[in-house]
């Protein structure tokens, strides 16, 4: 008697969609955390380059590397920025899947409590049923039934 619930399949694609959420947030995560390396090595990098210099050809070097290196790290900036936003939109889309996976887990919850009271609740006039129906014993003997001897 255990019926089927009627939004089993919306459900399972509640849960795809909620699914899918995590792993896109998982990805700009790692992203983000790919990002944050490289812009700690680029970092490094650029604390390497040497400050003093004492030919003009080494300097202009030194200033083009600092620039180019300033330049490079500015655009991790940016691109950090952007995968931080990517990052909490994801995230929000993953509270949004989730909140509307949650209202269907509810609703089948209440509809499988539901289904088992109504099953409960068959069974147990079947058994009302056998019990009204079956015969009484008492413990008083039947008249004209033969006591027992005892020995």
């Amino acid at each position: 008697m255990n019926r089927r619930f009627p939004l089993a399949g919306l459900l399972r694609l509640r849960r795809l969609e909620q699914d899918q959420a995590a792993a896109h947030l998982g990805s700009v995560n790692a992203q983000l955390r790919a990002l944050d390396s490289r812009q700690d090595a680029a970092r490094d990098q650029a604390g390497q380059i040497p400050s003093d210099v004492d030919s003009s050809s080494a300097l202009l070097a030194v200033a083009a590397a600092r620039a180019s290196s300033a330049s490079l790290l500015a655009d991790f900036e940016a691109l950090a920025a952007a995968t931080r936003a990517q990052a909490q939109q994801a995230q929000q889309e993953l509270g949004a899947a989730r909140a509307r996976t949650m209202g269907l887990e509810k609703l089948e919850a209440r509809h499988t409590m539901d289904a088992d009271a109504a099953e409960l609740a068959a069974e147990q006039r079947v058994l009302d049923d056998l019990f009204s129906s079956a015969p009484r014993f008492s413990s008083a003997p039947r008249a004209g039934a033969p006591e027992a001897v005892s020995p």
